[in-house]
């Protein structure tokens, strides 16, 4: 199985803590997804996330209905987590966020590594320029949610 990678760092001008804390309640996702994925949280959160907390979301995909099922792997606060896919549309998805105090600040980094049925084609033409197209979306989404002082 071929994989791939995409790499992210986003510099908020708030504390960590308060990104950190952000990042890590699953009902934002909501708020930093296109709309044009219709994503939503099926069942009710976690009160308190942990390693083995599972998260069910539903979403479009060009036109395509989907299910996807999240664990959480790895739960540090407030420096790091990762969730990775156990049900959903990717043979592998990996997400590791960071979030690191630098210059009064906060620098969140998000790392996924995945892979997709149909390998490389199907990335190059669909999957990688969606990826990079929701990234990029969550960072404009992050810049007005989180803005300069």
């Amino acid at each position: 199985m071929k994989t791939f990678k995409y790499t992210s760092s986003l510099w908020l001008p708030h504390p960590l803590e308060e990104v950190f804390n952000f990042f890590s309640d699953p009902m934002n996702l909501e708020e930093i997804t296109p709309d044009w994925l219709h994503f939503h949280i099926m069942d009710p959160v976690p009160q308190s996330i942990e390693v083995g907390s599972c998260i069910n979301y539903k979403l479009r995909f060009r036109g395509f209905p989907l299910r996807w099922t999240s664990v959480i792997t790895t739960w540090e606060p407030p420096n790091r987590f990762i969730d990775s896919q156990i049900k959903g549309p990717y043979r592998k998805w990996v997400h590791e966020h960071t979030f690191h105090e630098i210059d009064g600040g906060t620098l969140a980094k998000d790392h996924v590594e995945y892979a997709t049925w149909g390998d490389s084609l199907v990335n190059t033409l669909l999957v990688g320029p969606d990826v990079q197209r929701i990234f990029k979306y969550r960072a404009t989404k992050l810049r007005s949610l989180f803005p300069s002082s």
